[in-house]
């Protein structure tokens, strides 16, 4: 019985030439190391000792006319398959899985492989990614070419996006006209942070507040929330208010519908500490939802990032060859999305363990996500 993951990858074009020595299909390929980094392998030679372990698996589903391919075979394959092609496929497989209520929070934010030296800003393969954060799935990448950065590159991802019914939260450093007026035509709303490096919107945003508070707020259209939170010896107190269809922004902000201001008070050890954040919104969401936007944008570090290092290793890994470490790093985080979705109580490290010894479940990791996506 085919397994989702084989209709997913099945239209991917593939990079190579019709010659005797294609030996191989494209999809056994991408199945095979799809499932050999699920299930614990971090190199091209463990890819391919991997899939000569669960020859009999594979062979109940992929055809394998000649056998289980070479490491040499993978890492071609990998280095000349189009990046943008590939999380394209792999990302709408993840966005069909993508349910709530009211607008989907979705993050976009970089990371870096240390190992993997290229001549980018970071020094290093870097990769944006777009995290749908409460459902907790990765829905494209795009990695940084060399000689630029992550904000030339952020633009490129939101294209590749369906954002209608989402809201899209990015850092200081993404906050560029270009993006708000690319994530509103592709139908998503927006939630940026405003630091100084937008100088003008961020005194615009600040003006808003200072008059608002003069006025006592009287008058101005506004929504508060504040929460607490007591743990590991700190507490926090978060106090969120949102001032809808503020005067005096910059008209180069496409469909800017409100403005936020988090202020954090933070107590350690005795020692309290308050920071003040601003942010620009498309949508009049209310006080509690900009909350948990914002605090849902940085669980991307700890839902994905920090899984990727301490779990797969990304951080170590060298691949860089061609497009290689790109479209590896974009399984690594299909295997992240596929694993936190897996039946059964344990950690990610125990559900990987368990897809790399155990076909049944592995099979059931791989059915997490069924395919029902419209071309």
């Amino acid at each position: 019985m085919p397994l989702p993951i084989t209709t997913v990858v099945v239209d991917i074009l593939d990079p190579r030439r019709e010659t005797a020595n294609k030996l191989h299909k494209l999809v056994d390929i991408l199945v095979i190391a799809t499932c050999a980094v699920i299930g614990g392998a971090e190199t091209w030679d463990a890819i391919a000792a991997y899939g000569q372990s669960k020859k009999a698996f594979f062979q109940s589903f992929l055809t394998l006319e000649n056998g289980i391919p070479s490491p040499d075979t993978f890492e071609r394959v990998f280095a000349k398959l189009d990046p943008a092609a590939f999380s394209k496929a792999f990302g709408r497989w993840m966005a069909s899985a993508c349910e709530g209520t009211g607008l989907i929070p979705i993050a976009i934010d970089g990371k870096s492989a240390r190992a993997a030296k290229r001549a980018t800003a970071t020094g290093c393969l870097h990769l944006v990614s777009a995290w749908a954060t409460e459902c907790r799935l990765t829905l494209g990448q795009v990695s940084v070419p060399d000689g630029s950065n992550e904000i030339a590159v952020i633009p490129d991802l939101i294209k590749t996006l369906d954002l209608a019914g989402a809201i899209v939260t990015i850092d200081a450093a993404g906050c560029q006209v270009e993006n708000a007026k690319l994530i509103r035509k592709q139908g998503g709303h927006y939630l940026l942070a405003v630091k100084d490096n937008q100088p003008t919107l961020h005194a615009a945003i600040q003006s808003v507040f200072d008059q608002a508070c003069e006025a006592d707020f009287l008058g101005i259209k506004h929504r508060c929330h504040e929460s607490f939170t007591d743990a590991h010896g700190r507490h926090e107190e978060r106090y969120v208010t949102v001032i809808s269809d503020p005067v005096g922004l910059p008209e180069v902000w496409v469909g800017a519908a409100a403005v936020v201001q988090v202020v954090r008070e933070r107590t350690v050890d005795g020692v309290t500490t308050m920071t003040t954040h601003h942010y620009l919104s498309s949508t009049r969401g209310t006080a509690a939802q900009m909350a948990r936007w914002i605090r849902g944008h940085w669980g991307i570090e700890n839902g994905l990032h920090w899984i990727l290092d301490v779990v797969f290793n990304e951080d170590d890994s060298r691949v860089r060859a061609g497009h290689a470490g790109a479209n590896l790093a974009m399984i690594r985080k299909v295997a992240v999305s596929l694993l936190r979705r897996a039946p059964g109580k344990g950690s990610t490290v125990t559900k990987r363990l368990k897809a790399g010894w155990d076909d049944e479940f592995l099979r059931e990791v791989l059915q997490g996500i069924q395919h029902n996506v419209v071309r």
